[in-house]
Order: C-alpha cells, then sequence, then structure tokens
C-alpha cells in the first residue's frame, strides 16, 4: 500500500555522546550501510510523499552521506528535544493536511509491517495520534505508556521522570509516532522543558492531546526486539550480533529443501 498522503521525518540531529565517537549516531554502520539508511528505505516502502530528516549535530555529515537518496534536510540548530525536532518541519508542513510519520534515525529494526499498522490506526474515528510501543523486559531507558481505562494513552512518561511505580510497566514507547500534521503543530508549540532532561520532548504531546479531547492509540510492534535503538557502543555491538543472526537465520531458512507433492 502506497502512504501518498503521508510525510516521514526521521530525527537525526543527536550526538549520541556514549557512542564515544566524533561521528554522528546515525552514521555508525552495520554491514556497511548507515542505520539510518535502514530506516529511509522503510520510509520508501511504505510510498510516502515525502521523506524529510531533522538534522544537527555534524548535519553537514549527514547530508553528504544522504545526498543522493532525494530527501529534504531541516536543521536543528540546537538540540533541545524530540519535540523541539518536529517543530523544527512546521516551515514546510504546517498546511500539510495529511500524516505525520515521525521515526528515530537510530532504530534500524522497526519493520514495515509494525509501520503500517500505525498508520492504520491513525484512521480509527477519534485518534488524533499513534505510538509504536513493545513490553520489554530490559526497558530501563524507553518511556512507559500509561493507558486510561478504556485502553488510550493517558500519557508517557520518560524514564527519568517516572516514578517507582510508573518504572514497572512494561509497555514502553519506541519514539515512534504517527500525527494528523493539522492537529500536531499547535501542540508542539504548547510544550514545556520542565523536566529531568530540561527537553522538549514529543511523548509530552500526548498528554496535552487528552487535554484536548483527543485520543493516542499505542500499537504493539510485530516483535519487541524492533524497539531496539542504538545509544551506545554496547548498543551497537548488541545490534551487529542480532543483524548477523537474523542474516544466518534467513540463510538457513533459504538452504533447507522444500518437499515435494
Amino acid at each position: 500500500m502506497r502512504h501518498t498522503n503521508t510525510v516521514a521525518v526521521i530525527l537525526a540531529a543527536g550526538q549520541g555522546k556514549r557512542m564515544k565517537s566524533e561521528m554522528p549516531k546515525v552514521l555508525h554502520e552495520i554491514n556497511g550501510k548507515a542505520l539510518i539508511e535502514f530506516v529511509i528505505e522503510n520510509a520508501r516502502t511504505l510510498g510516502v510523499a515525502k521523506v524529510f530528516v531533522v538534522i544537527g549535530y555534524q548535519g553537514g555529515l549527514v547530508q553528504y552521506r544522504l545526498k543522493s537518496r532525494g530527501l529534504e534536510f531541516v536543521w536543528q540548530r540546537e538540540q533541545l528535544g524530540t519535540g523541539h525536532a518536529l517543530l523544527q518541519t512546521k516551515p514546510y508542513l504546517e498546511h500539510f493536511k495529511g500524516k505525520i510519520l515521525v521515526l528515530c534515525g537510530d532504530m534500524p529494526l522497526v519493520s514495515v509491517s509494525s509501520l503500517e499498522k500505525l498508520l492504520t490506526a491513525l484512521d480509527e474515528e477519534g485518534v488524533a495520534a499513534a505510538v509504536l510501543t513493545g513490553e520489554l523486559e530490559d526497558s530501563q531507558e524507553y518511556g512507559r505508556v500509561i493507558k486510561t481505562k478504556n485502553g488510550y494513552v493517558d500519557k508517557i512518561v520518560e524514564y527519568k521522570d517516572a516514578n517507582p511505580k510508573e518504572k514497572k510497566i512494561k509497555e514502553v514507547s519506541s519514539g515512534t509516532f504517527c500525527f494528523e500534521a493539522r492537529t500536531i503543530f499547535p501542540i508542539l508549540e504548547q510544550l514545556t522543558a520542565d523536566n529531568a532532561q530540561q527537553e522538549y520532548y514529543l511523548t509530552d504531546a500526548v498528554k496535552i492531546l487528552k487535554e484536548q479531547g483527543k485520543k493516542t492509540l499505542a500499537v504493539l510492534a510485530q516483535a519487541p526486539g524492533e524497539l531496539m535503538g542504538i545509544n551506545s557502543e554496547e548498543d551497537l555491538k548488541n545490534l551487529k550480533e542480532t543483524w548477523a543472526n537474523k542474516l544466518a537465520g534467513s540463510a538457513v531458512s533459504e538452504e533447507e529443501p522444500t518437499e515435494e507433492s
């Protein structure tokens, strides 16, 4: 299915200090391909109308690496959080009447099928936003998804701001969202940086939407492992091992003989 009424915005402005590298986090590679290139390919597979990439730290390097891919680059000159990053696309998208799919440039394992589910969720009556979630055993750094009694998202609490009870919640946010463009920009302008990291969190948009009587739906990813993000050297090492195992499994499947009828 082609989603021509949707644009993708890939967040790729962060440095990733725990990577212990001067290279932008999204340009670290698996099998010779930058992390963000996997994300771009997913967006292209969905058939979105345009792909925007929000760049900041060493943004020129990101532009150079991706210059032949037909992307729109948007600068986030100060890295003030994910909500602030998406707000930088307002001059390009404030009059757009479709959906905005927000992707993380450091999450290459999110599947196209999960993104299809996310986009479809926004078509449900009364839903203004959808967030891709997963249930992880080791979910320390992820925002916790707090739900209402009717199953919609009440709010998303970032780990550093969560209380002990909230930290026990297994369902977490991937940082991957789908919004109605006409709805989200006024919301982004209401965000505050009154939190542990003093940043404008995109996750806080959910709470504001609820206050306005609008619903946010949580959409479980096809597999929890899709939520694996890259924030450190260890994360990258684990991802490379996961990818190698995935490739090995595919190779075995292709070699298995089929029964002749």
